[in-house]
């Protein structure tokens, strides 16, 4: 039996852009991907704090250092700039898998989408 579990948490980034015209997914600045173990294409899910949305998509790498998180295509009716938004990804174990001292990557943010901790 496989079990979900979160793998990492980006918390409190801002969406700094809305592209509606792009095909879809949501752009990441690549430092920040690396730091949260997120790997290009990978499927997450993003819940906005600010109107209460919550949506799978995938992610796109964006400039290492641009602390850019956009919504893209149809997730840029999900959110505008400016909101608050926590991306979460998760994994499957199987029972053999599961350890005790399994803990998640979680990284804050700051209102400029710096790492806190």
């Amino acid at each position: 039996m496989l079990r979900c579990f979160l793998r990492s948490k980006i918390h409190m980034a801002t969406v700094t852009e809305s592209n509606l015209a792009y095909e879809g997914s949501i752009t990441i600045d690549s430092e920040l991907m690396d730091k949260a173990g997120i790997l290009p294409y990978e499927q997450v899910m993003i819940s906005n704090l600010n109107n209460g949305e919550r949506f799978e998509t995938y992610v796109i790498p964006g400039k290492r250092g641009a602390r850019e998180f956009c919504l893209n295509g149809p997730t840029a009716r999900k959110g505008v700039v400016g909101d608050k938004i926590i991306i979460f990804s998760y994994c499957y174990m199987n029972e053999s898998e599961i350890k005790p001292e399994f803990v998640p990557a979680i990284m804050k943010l700051d209102s400029k989408n710096n790492p806190t901790a």
